[in-house]
């Protein structure tokens, strides 16, 4: 259990998806403006990325090796990443309608997110189990949006002051941010290493 525990706080921090191997960036920058639809887009992200590494690990395990085609991995992953993203954004749809004005094309971007195939193939190359599958996949993409959130919520507030030179707005106050933010999380590194 310890271990597990490690897994999840490492992919928050020192691992973090976006921070550490700067994976899903396109709805990183374009969706940090806004610290309401970065939560609707993280909790997307969440659902989307702990399903398809859930699924695709028993895919790979017991379907792929077996039968000896483990060449086909990405395209298999893929089709899973398709098919749960479309039937997220169909429930989306039906319940949440303005959720899904908000997020507009970038929830169907979800499927070429490298986020997505990024967890699944790391729980293949680190080996994991499946509960340790369940941990990295969820802790990774609890990263994610801890990542957007916090370079969300800094953007608003330097928008209210104004201080952001004319030159910096957009996807260069992002990427500032965001480094000084995975600066931060490298003090966990002593602490949470995988």
């Amino acid at each position: 259990m310890n271990k597990l525990i490690i897994i999840f706080l490492a992919s928050i921090f020192t691992n973090n998806i976006a921070l550490t191997y700067l994976l899903g960036m396109c709805p990183f920058i374009s969706l940090s403006r806004n610290l309401k639809t970065s939560l609707g887009m993280g909790i997307s992200v969440i659902v989307v990325v702990t399903l398809t590494a859930i699924i695709n690990w028993p895919v790979y395990y017991f379907v792929l090796i077996p039968l000896h085609s483990t060449i086909l991995t990405y395209i298999v992953f893929i089709i899973v990443i398709a098919g749960t993203v479309q039937l997220l954004e169909m429930i989306i749809e039906k319940f949440f309608p303005v959720l899904q004005a908000v997020l507009g094309i970038f929830l169907p971007l979800i499927t070429v997110n490298c986020i997505v195939l990024a967890v699944s193939l790391f729980v293949i190359l680190r080996n994991y189990s499946f509960l340790e599958t369940v941990f990295f996949s969820f802790g990774s993409a609890v990263g994610w949006v801890v990542a957007i959130t916090v370079v969300a919520a800094i953007k608003e507030k330097l928008a209210l002051t104004g201080d952001i030179p004319k030159k910096m707005k957009g996807a260069g106050i992002t990427m500032v941010i965001a480094g000084i933010i995975s600066l931060s999380f490298l003090g966990f590194v002593g602490m949470l290493a995988v």
